[in-house]
């Protein structure tokens, strides 16, 4: 019997590549043979990664030996079974993780018949591994608001920079995209640290939006740089706010609100739906696929609230504390954007370089009746950075829009889209009254109202179909259809993975399926307004 050892160079090579990534890493102590078989074998370790792994989109820049070593090695850190154990390799995780992702690609079959985005064995494998919950804790919950939730901090105060274990915390939870709800990822079964308040704390606090930071999601130094713990609380709020009354469950959200790294690296966005008609040359340039339908989500609090949290003479904390964590209740829209590019032109001095900067016009229209008077409104494109997509200098995907009332630009939102050009998860961000009475000071114009009110946004795309596909609808009939029929499959999907049950909040969440009735008798009615064709869906989503 021929030994494997004995075997010629390529067949030993063509047997090799069959093997399991962790157990290549043991192959060279094996013996000599196998030693001169995997060590430096380049081509060897890029047939075993493309094996296992997405095919990266720049192949040629990958070390293939080094990616190897660095998924086993993450496997293994976690598997490690306290936090205690894992809680030093959160750098590694981190640059691990986000390489990982930069290198994903979408060349599987739809997550669901719903989802936004497409399989990636690389999300896969990092779903499958931040599942488990010590490992939530030692990486996703290590921020300055989780800390100061678990009474961890000596001194609560804000670090000046942010300390760069709680940036890359901050970062690798909203990469994961499932909001971690309650300080310790165990808790949810005492419903106890609730993490809502902590975040509101941060992001209702007017002292957070100032002119370096852009009134954005943004550090407050003026490098335009992301603050990735200002993000994360954003999408702490809005989760928690979606969760009360049971929307995380409802389809269009589920896959973007309630599963791990939903889409988020470079061109994960799957279209539900798409156009017919052939794309305009300027749609053919965008690199963000801004043209299409989105849907917005907002939060914000009761303004008696916000301006006695934010100017209560008696409870005024020095710049360097954070507010008391609220929990005083917030309201809750969901708006849909059917956009369109007007206008690319290369970047400015501030912007990326690699990608130019997009302008959009479009509309947008309340899915909530009730707060038609300011969402009902056009969103324009605009000179400079209003109605604008472009790149930030450390390569983040900015968004920057105006929401045009009576006229006036009368909201601006901020926002960073996680994951890259055209990723499934969409932009977080925030949004703040843009000051309609401009006012000079210190010479020039005023874009940002002190005295707010300002919160939490985000939105993702949906459709590739937008306002020159039919103009005088803006909700679509064909769009709420799949959300119904995508709706009754989902049992089927629920198989495949089991989302981290993260509490029920105090409030009871909506039953699915009913909703998804209501959706379809509510779809019997058109209703005409101003001209324009919608569908109510006050009755499902009013609280």
């Amino acid at each position: 019997m021929i030994l494997l050892t004995e075997l010629p160079p390529e067949i030993l090579h063509n047997v090799l590549v069959h093997v399991d990534p962790p157990d290549l890493a043991w192959m060279p102590r094996i013996c000599r043979t196998f030693y001169h078989a995997v060590s430096q074998n380049a081509p060897l370790f890029k047939e075993v990664y493309l094996r296992n792994f997405d095919t990266p989109p720049n192949s040629r820049e990958l070390d293939w030996e080094r990616a190897i070593r660095d998924l086993v090695r993450l496997q293994v850190v976690c598997r490690r079974t306290s936090v205690h154990d894992k809680k030093n390799e959160l750098s590694f995780v981190y640059d691990t993780v986000t390489r990982l992702l930069m290198n994903a690609s979408s060349e599987g079959d739809p997550a669901s018949p719903v989802t936004v985005h497409q399989v990636s064995r690389n999300a896969e494998l990092l779903s499958s591994i931040f599942k488990e919950e010590t490992n939530q804790a030692a990486f996703l919950c290590r921020s300055f608001i989780y800390q100061r939730a678990r009474a961890e901090l000596k001194y609560r105060i804000f670090s000046s920079p942010p300390l760069d274990d709680h940036q890359k915390s901050a970062h690798l939870h909203c990469l994961y995209s499932v909001p971690m709800l309650y300080a310790h990822p165990e808790s949810h079964r005492t419903r106890s640290s609730k993490m809502s308040p902590f975040a509101c704390s941060k992001v209702y606090d007017l002292r957070q939006y100032t002119e370096d930071s852009m009134w954005g999601p943004f550090m407050d130094d003026g490098s335009g740089d992301v603050d990735w713990e200002k993000m994360e609380a954003i999408m702490i709020v809005l989760g928690a706010n979606l969760k009360q009354f049971g929307l995380n469950k409802f389809p269009i959200c589920k896959t973007v609100w309630d599963r791990p790294f939903p889409g988020v690296w470079r061109g994960g966005y799957r279209p539900l739906s798409t156009s017919d008609r052939e794309p305009e040359p300027l749609e053919l340039q965008d690199p963000y696929g801004v043209s299409g339908t989105w849907l917005r989500v907002v939060c914000f609090l009761d303004y008696t609230d916000f301006f006695t949290y934010n100017f209560n003479p008696e409870h005024q904390p020095p710049p360097t504390v954070p507010r008391p964590a609220i929990d005083v209740g917030e309201a809750t829209r969901f708006i849909l954007m059917k956009l369109h590019v007007t206008a690319i032109e290369p970047p400015g001095p501030e912007d990326g370089q690699a990608l130019p900067v997009v302008h959009f016009e479009g509309v947008c229209r309340s899915i909530d009746a009730s707060w038609e008077e300011n969402a009902n409104s056009d969103i324009r494109g605009m000179i400079q950075t209003r109605g604008t997509v472009r790149l930030t200098r450390e390569g983040e995907v900015r968004w920057t829009s105006f929401s045009v009332y009576a006229g006036e630009d009368r909201w601006r939102s901020e926002g960073i889209q996680v994951g890259g050009p055209r990723s499934g998860k969409g932009v977080l961000g925030t949004w703040f009254d843009n000051c309609a009475e401009k006012e000079k000071l210190m010479g020039s114009y005023r874009d940002f109202d002190p005295r707010g009110p300002a919160g939490p946004n985000a939105f993702w795309k949906i459709s590739d179909k937008g306002h020159r596909d039919d103009p005088d609808r803006v909700v679509m009939a064909d769009f709420m259809r799949t959300i119904i029929e995508a709706g009754r499959e989902e049992d089927d999907d629920d198989e495949d993975y089991e989302p981290p049950e993260n509490g029920d909040d105090d409030g009871d969440e909506d039953d699915g399926e009913n909703g998804l009735e209501e959706l379809e008798s509510l779809m019997e009615t058109e209703i005409e307004y101003n001209g324009t064709v919608f569908w109510n869906w006050t009755e499902v989503f009013d609280p």
